[in-house]
């Protein structure tokens, strides 16, 4: 079976942009491609999942978000990057579906898809939604602090607290590849752990 690095896309790949629709604003974050490649070279599939709400609320079309996928797919291409699969979920949040994150939906979809182990598996992102995601799948996680992480740190408890946070991809990438499980932060309990990164 496949082992992946599921991706969170906006905050995590690209720039937050609030509803991003277009693609012109569209732009990667630092080191993204870099750590992409890292994947691919360790033989990680590369997966986007990616919560798109703005199509059910009308910010957003269909043609518009092939568009911006499209361009992410030729920016990392051009770096010598590849991404496997984009997966979204286009529902609004009170919709109920199983494909928004939190829910695991479009993770176990993937991995039924592309023959995925999820325990040997990341999800990477910068929510807790992004975590709790991944941790329901059977992932193992890592929060970064691009995006909203840094304001997402703050809501960490016990049952959403990440294996890792990092300062960005490009150091989960990091991690990720030597596969380190023997977590190095402070042996304290789950949420202050992390706690501690803050600063």
């Amino acid at each position: 079976m496949n082992k992946a690095v599921f991706l969170d896309r906006d905050g995590t790949v690209n720039e937050e942009v609030h509803y991003l629709s277009d693609s012109k604003d569209l732009k990667l974050l630092p080191r993204v491609a870099e750590a992409i490649k890292m994947f691919n070279d360790a033989e990680y599939k590369v997966i986007i999942i990616t919560n798109q709400s703005a199509i059910a609320k009308g910010f957003l079309t269909i043609e518009k978000l092939n568009e911006i996928h499209e361009k992410l797919l030729t920016l990392l291409n051009k770096k010598g990057a590849k991404i496997d699969a984009i997966y979204y979920c286009p529902h609004h949040p009170n919709e109920g579906c199983m494909c928004r994150k939190p829910k695991p939906g479009l993770l176990l979809k993937a991995s039924k898809e592309h023959n995925i182990d999820l325990n040997r598996s990341y999800m990477v992102g910068d929510k807790l939604t992004d975590i709790e995601a991944g941790k329901r799948a059977g992932c193992k996680t890592i929060l970064v602090k691009t995006g909203y992480g840094k304001e997402e740190i703050i809501k960490i408890n016990t049952d959403n607290c990440p294996d890792f946070i990092t300062d960005n991809l490009y150091e989960a990438a990091k991690i990720i590849i030597s596969d380190r499980m023997v977590l190095k932060f402070f042996r304290r309990k789950c949420c202050q752990r992390c706690l501690t990164l803050q600063n």
